[in-house]
């Protein structure tokens, strides 16, 4: 991950010396819950910004661009038979202005004819609220900013054609068995709906230069994702006295998130159809790197996209 990120960079750098100040490399990371992208992006973080890169990394999360408490309770009331919209976490729980601003003046920090004398980056705590979670005052970046790594369980989902939706409804789940989401009891309306957000989350893929794609295998491409929270659970529970979820809590909050793999997460490398029926191509096609694990979270293998 780091020598894909300081390949990624040098090309970057290279790109924009005839033009001026260089603005910050912008990675998207994205892999399902559990996965370890945060542990790893943190610790991608440390190695870019260690000897001898000595670089200046800035991390920030989907999760940091929740709606504050008050807005995510609006949403569910006035979706009150949407599953999806009940908590955070789905597109539409976030909020759409503040990341379009974000990452416009992370774009521009490092130009001194911005004025951009210093971003502050939201942040999220999931402990307010009982576990609905607030948002809450969060850090302060200041110029120059070499490298920004956003990470996200979601991040470089795009909309699908309606008709796909519907197909994929109901079609079987690889390692999770025919009418998963009928058993589940989500709707293809609700599907649909989703699919609508995600429109407005391309501004925000638009300023991803590199990209970084946590995937498990081919041959369990969901299945793994229960396991993997379920450890991440055990293992908190063990630390803190047993504070957490149950196993059967931990399915279900892994439940609300198998839709989006399943109809959004070829996205990543696919990008989507815009309105006039064009074939649109992800800004970081080219400049990707797939990062394949296993059921213990063991590297199987790294491919470029």
């Amino acid at each position: 991950m780091s020598s894909h990120v300081l390949a990624q960079l040098d090309a970057h750098r290279s790109r924009h010396a005839p033009q001026g100040p260089c603005p910050p490399l912008i990675v998207g990371v994205q892999g399902p819950q559990g996965s370890g992208k945060t542990f790893l992006t943190s610790h991608l973080r440390d190695a870019l910004q260690d000897e001898p890169h000595k670089l200046s990394v800035t991390v920030f999360s989907l999760d940091d661009l929740y709606l504050p408490h008050e807005a995510l309770v609006r949403v569910a009331q006035t979706h009150p038979n949407h599953a999806l919209l009940q908590g955070r976490g789905q597109p539409g729980t976030h909020d759409i202005r503040l990341g379009r601003d974000v990452f416009d003046r992370l774009k521009r920090i490092n130009d001194p004819g911005a004025g951009i004398t210093e971003v502050k980056l939201p942040a999220f705590d999931k402990s307010k609220f009982n576990g609905e979670g607030d948002r809450v005052p969060g850090s302060t970046v200041r110029p120059p900013v070499d490298v920004v790594l956003f990470e996200g369980w979601c991040t470089g989902f795009y909309p699908i054609d309606h008709k796909e939706v519907e197909r994929r409804w109901t079609s079987p789940v690889i390692g999770l068995g025919d009418n998963f989401f009928k058993r589940k009891g989500y709707s293809v309306e609700e599907f649909q709906d989703i699919n609508g957000r995600l429109e407005y989350y391309i501004p925000w893929w638009n300023s991803i230069d590199a990209f970084i794609q946590i995937t498990p295998p081919d041959d369990h491409p969901l299945d793994f994702i229960y396991k993997w929270r379920l450890q991440q659970e055990h293992h908190m529970k063990a630390l803190n006295g047993g504070k957490g979820m149950t196993d059967g809590q931990v399915e279900a909050f892994v439940d609300r998130y198998i839709p989006g793999y399943v109809l959004f997460n070829e996205g990543v490398v696919n990008g989507w159809v815009d309105n006039t029926g064009t074939q649109q191509t992800p800004p970081w096609i080219g400049r990707g790197l797939r990062v394949q694990i296993g059921g213990d979270r063991e590297l199987l293998q790294t491919s470029a996209f």
